[in-house]
């Protein structure tokens, strides 16, 4: 029975989650010539609503921790990836506006991808190799410059609950690059929002912020581990149900 209410009300969730997206992508076009910062509001509360409605159809709620310890100026993001809650979360909840580094493909998706285009995020074509990083080094200056935030997922991709990926150096290449601070963010959406599921289960998905990491004087690798080992320690505190050793 629980299983079947989680169906009928992720069902639900996901039609008004299309419809709002339909809905909201031509709106957001239409203050494209609004300046940046009121360009980012707009569009996120597209983010909002969806977070909103997450919480009221499947009941998956939320708590922060650590919120003060971002910091005020600027900063890369390193978060865990377990599921597409946290890309729509924090790019609504952090202080500053955030840039995501994500394929180019995405910017093609009919609605969404047009309405992200807007935001100055970075997209990148992955078969370029070195070229493809130069030029989010390029465009990470500018960003950082401005006041945004960069967002990344070492992990690269969504990953299962109560597993650790691969942890990628491009986030803190970047920020050795750049000579900016790092914000290790951990958390367990997926608990939740599962990769590759369209079931909704509902709980509180803990997204806790790390003091941020200096990139002076280090090497990426040195500075990945740093952030590895804070995110995956903090894993086993906020979720320590689902991990065995």
């Amino acid at each position: 029975m629980f299983r079947f209410t989680c169906f009928i009300r992720s069902l639900i969730f996901m039609i008004v989650m299309v419809m709002a997206t339909v809905i909201w992508a031509p709106i957001s076009m239409l203050f494209a010539f609004l300046p940046y910062n009121q360009r980012y509001y707009v569009t996120s509360r597209w983010n909002v609503f969806i977070i909103w409605a997450a919480k009221v159809i499947c009941g998956i709620h939320y708590e922060r921790r650590g919120w003060e310890n971002f910091p005020d100026e600027p900063a890369i993001l390193l978060a865990k990836h377990q599921s597409a809650w946290e890309t729509i979360f924090l790019l609504m909840a952090t202080p500053r506006p955030l840039v995501f580094v994500f394929k180019k493909e995405i910017t093609y998706i009919p609605f969404f991808g047009w309405a992200i285009s807007m935001l100055r995020m970075i997209p990148i074509d992955r078969s370029k190799g070195k070229d493809a990083f130069a030029q989010v080094v390029t465009h990470g200056k500018k960003r950082l410059a401005d006041g945004q935030w960069i967002i990344m997922f070492p992990e690269g991709t969504r990953i299962a609950v109560g597993k650790k990926g691969t942890y990628k150096g491009g986030g803190a290449r970047l920020a050795v690059e750049t000579n900016t601070q790092v914000v290790p963010i951990a958390l367990n959406s997926g608990e939740c929002w599962p990769k590759n599921s369209f079931i909704k289960k509902p709980g509180t998905v803990t997204v806790s912020v790390g003091k941020p990491i200096s990139s002076e004087g280090k090497t990426a690798p040195e500075l990945m581990l740093e952030v590895e080992q804070w995110i995956e320690a903090e894993m086993r505190v906020i979720s320590p149900q689902v991990y065995q050793e």
